[in-house]
């Protein structure tokens, strides 16, 4: 697992959480982790974790964040067609690669 995981899945992106407790929510994808295959979703996944008092963080306790969800778990939504979809890449003329829907063609990447 030393190799970069090649994702078509990129930070600000729209995704349905397909399978476990948070299924059928949407949320923007916060963080990705290549070489794990995972990813963290706003407001999704949420978990609890006990911290004790440091320097940064004076106070210690339960704190509530987000948690890692498997790639294979996300689909990315269409901002056109508003249905979840595979990602086909696409090279334009300029030899640039680009994200599309596999659904209606609409390019994902907002670049």
């Amino acid at each position: 697992m030393n190799q970069l995981a090649n994702l078509k899945i990129k930070k600000n992106d729209i995704v349905k959480v397909m399978t476990g407790k948070e299924k059928g929510k949407k949320g923007k994808i916060l963080m990705v982790f290549p070489m794990e295959k995972k990813v963290i979703v706003e407001r999704l996944n949420i978990v609890k974790r006990h911290t004790r008092p440091t320097q940064q963080m004076r106070q210690g306790g339960i704190i509530e964040k987000e948690g890692k969800i498997h790639i294979s778990n996300v689909m990315i939504v269409c901002n056109k067609c508003d249905k979840t979809t595979r990602v086909s890449i696409k090279i334009l003329e300029n030899g640039k690669k680009i994200r599309t829907c596999k659904h209606c063609g609409e390019m994902l990447d907002r670049d």
